[in-house]
């Protein structure tokens, strides 16, 4: 007999893995798909100080601590799936993948987003020759180095500061002349002689022959270009959403994040939307784990009823 799960949650960061402790916990029978090992971008963050409980722990251990606590609850899991299909209109929703087909009765979209790009000449060319999206992953590459951080947000400040502990120099390019960061985390980046601010600027090229050499950046002001020599590049603009496999099934906004209600309920029956992947005001892994709790809960009640409707019919 075709084994249709109850739930699948596409993701494995902190809100997947919070939606399937709430499933299991429902007793529905779910599963989590990952295209790649679970845990989420926590992975990639040395040190996280605003998760209620812990006032500083590493990323990998707190998902770390995540997982162990799925695990309790023998949620299965499908990691280094490769995603080919997503079918979320039919009914039951089905998920094709390079190792097989899932099928559920509802699914809960956790595939949370990837760093924006910056878009400007070079950045493609010299990913993984100077130019990063992830300081943690790379910044021991660049001891006694130069470095160009751009943002001016947490992760932009926050990245920057991390890299002051092999780069020589921290160059943050901002557009605006302050920064959008948590006060606490500006002072620290004010505080670090080695972080020195480009203020009301954006890269608008990336130059060098085998490897990153030069940014050119553009004052939005005085629309005056300059040249500085740096070793690496890590854009921290934003984010995009991770919705290749849906796109256009299901209510998004301009920039392509999944809209829901306040049961993190897609325009899908049965399609639930959490993290980074919906349209929020805040993108963080205490937000998340509350994402996967409200999904988690929403698709046990959608699942009752559909049983409960077969039941009858």
């Amino acid at each position: 007999m075709e084994k249709i799960f109850d739930t699948i949650i596409l993701g494995g960061g902190p809100a997947g893995l919070s939606a399937g402790v709430y499933c299991a916990r429902g007793n529905i029978n779910c599963a989590i798909i990952d295209t790649s090992l679970l845990g989420g971008q926590p992975t990639n963050y040395l040190e996280i100080e605003n998760y209620l409980g812990f006032p500083s722990i590493e990323g990998w251990e707190l998902s770390e601590k995540f997982e162990q606590h799925l695990d309790k609850f023998n949620v299965e899991k499908f990691t280094m799936e490769e995603i080919q299909s997503v079918d979320l209109i039919s009914n039951p929703k089905v998920i094709k993948t390079l190792k097989g087909e899932y099928k559920a009765h509802s699914i809960i979209i956790a595939t949370g987003a990837k760093s924006t790009k910056l878009g400007v000449r070079g950045e493609n060319e010299f990913i993984g020759k100077g130019v990063s999206y992830c300081a943690v992953c790379d910044g021991a590459f660049y001891k006694d180095k130069t470095v160009v951080v751009v943002g001016g947000g947490n992760a932009a400040v926050e990245e920057g500061c991390y890299l002051t502990k092999f780069a020589k120099k921290v160059y943050i390019v901002h557009r605006r002349d302050s920064l959008r960061a948590d006060k606490i985390v500006q002072q620290r980046a004010f505080d670090n002689d080695k972080v020195e601010f480009i203020w009301d600027s954006v890269v608008e090229e990336i130059k060098g022959e085998n490897k990153v050499e030069k940014v050119v950046i553009k004052n939005v002001k005085t629309n005056k270009t300059q040249e500085l020599e740096t070793d690496g590049v890590f854009p921290y603009i934003g984010f995009t959403p991770n919705c290749d496999d849906f796109n256009g099934q299901l209510k998004q906004d301009s920039r392509g994040f999944i809209v829901v209600d306040e049961n993190m309920q897609s325009s899908i029956p049965g399609v639930f939307a959490i993290g980074d992947v919906r349209v929020t005001p805040l993108r963080q892994v205490i937000t998340a784990v509350a994402d996967g709790a409200v999904a988690g809960v929403s698709a046990i009640k959608y699942v009752e009823e559909v049983l409960t409707q077969k039941v009858e019919a």
